[in-house]
């Protein structure tokens, strides 16, 4: 029997739980965003699900596999780029969770009106992201020497990439 479609929609107030869930250990794990690895669950909800960004929820049969957000990258001249986090559960890397939010959000972005997209601050060790981001079209454009402070490999590089849309 093939699997369920993977229905990727906006998050509500009643997915806090299940984001926290996914959130949760990339926060502790403090090796691919610059988020503080000691930042309580409200701390992290409140800068996922924050004003200025559109927070959705990846989800198969009920179950949370992955949340994205998607927001204007710069204010007023920059306010044609859009900016986007994702992250995907332990449980659902592998699985084309990633891919799908960022296709999704690929066509999200045109549908706002958005002419490019823009990762601001990619860790250079998170290898698996950047094949993908390239995969879907993303060219690195900019690096940034030792920007991040890994916690178990000291500084490392973080990426600029972009895509026109």
């Amino acid at each position: 029997m093939p699997a369920s479609p993977l229905v990727i929609r906006p998050a509500e107030a009643r997915d806090r739980a299940a984001l926290w869930s996914i959130l949760e250990p990339m926060v502790r794990a403090g090796d691919t965003y610059t988020i503080p690895s000691d930042f309580s669950e409200a701390e992290t909800l409140a800068y996922w699900l924050g004003p200025d960004r559109e927070t959705f929820i990846a989800e198969r049969d009920g179950e949370a596999l992955g949340t994205y957000y998607l927001r204007a990258n710069q204010p007023g001249g920059g306010a044609h780029v859009c900016n986007c986090g994702y992250v995907t559960g332990a449980a659902a890397r592998g699985q084309g969770v990633a891919r799908a939010m960022c296709a999704h959000s690929l066509d999200l972005a045109r549908a706002r009106g958005y002419r490019a997209m823009q990762f601001n601050f990619v860790v250079s060790t998170n290898e698996g992201a950047i094949r993908l981001w390239e995969r879907m079209g993303f060219e690195t454009v900019g690096r940034l020497p030792g920007a991040f402070a890994h916690p178990r490999l000291g500084d490392v590089d973080a990426l600029v990439m972009y895509r026109t849309l």
